[in-house]
């Protein structure tokens, strides 16, 4: 067992179970399943109680995790570099208001007394000012969060992967990623089919399966309809927030 050569740290709502999933049908990825939570919540449990959640692995193998969480930790970072200084890290990202908006409805299939998306949006309604504190907001604010990270490692460190084209084109966003982890690249559009129920690509042999493999029921819900003005309000805010991150990655991700 040993502790993670790469981590994919964010973001929440983004795509990450998909990734990790696609990820482990590469035979020379191997990953834990659930969200460790160490360098957020379990930090004090010390890095021997980390290692021995990972699975094992053999020569050329590479150990992952993936806790979406971390992207907004402020901690994290320095402590992920403690770790090793290496550590290759994975963001996939998606349009912050198609997010935030995922966001509130994975939390409104468990409470579903909540307020309305429309009145949590906003500090006040009348003057339009955004309410930053909400984590669902504050999540998609990406340029300010990786600024946090770049105190602790170089951006060629960080791959970023766009949610939308991981959905679009998978082999391709997959590509990019193993040539990222120095892996072969052995998954490939014949992995993948396109089910048109859930609006996302399924694998067509998942790890340790004969059949076809999609993410479970919770993942592709159906958002609730959001009053258009606030969906521009919100484009509005994050637009300067997004020109910022696109060019601190040199990525434009399209999402104007």
């Amino acid at each position: 067992k040993r502790l993670p050569q790469a981590i994919i740290i964010g973001v929440k709502k983004g795509g990450t179970r998909a990734l990790l999933e696609f990820l482990r049908v590469h035979p020379d990825v191997r990953a834990v399943g659930a969200e460790p939570h160490f360098f957020d919540r379990n930090y004090e449990r010390g890095l021997a109680w980390y290692r021995d959640l990972m699975p094992r692995t053999l020569e050329g193998q590479i150990t992952m995790e993936k806790t979406p969480s971390y992207f907004v930790t402020k901690e994290a970072p320095a402590r992920i570099s403690s770790m090793a200084k290496g550590t290759k890290l994975i963001v996939v990202v998606r349009d912050p208001v198609t997010r935030a908006i995922s966001d509130y409805t994975q939390t409104l299939s468990k409470k579903p007394d909540i307020p309305t998306f429309e009145s949590l949006t906003f500090k006040n309604r009348t003057t339009g000012l955004i309410d930053t504190s909400w984590s669902a907001i504050q999540i998609g604010i990406y340029a300010k969060h990786l600024e946090n990270w770049l105190l602790h490692f170089p951006i060629g460190q960080i791959l970023f992967v766009s949610g939308e084209r991981l959905i679009s084109d998978p082999a391709g966003e997959l590509g990019r990623v193993q040539d990222f982890l120095g892996l072969k690249r052995i998954i490939t559009d014949k992995h993948f089919y396109f089910n048109k129920t859930k609006g996302f690509p399924c694998l067509k042999k998942a790890e340790g399966r004969s059949k076809p493999h999609c993410l479970g029921k919770t993942k592709g819900r159906t958002h609730p309809d959001i009053d258009q003005e606030v969906v521009q309000r919100l484009r509005d805010f994050y637009r300067p927030f997004n020109m910022k991150f696109y060019q601190m990655t040199g990525q434009d991700f399209g999402w104007d």
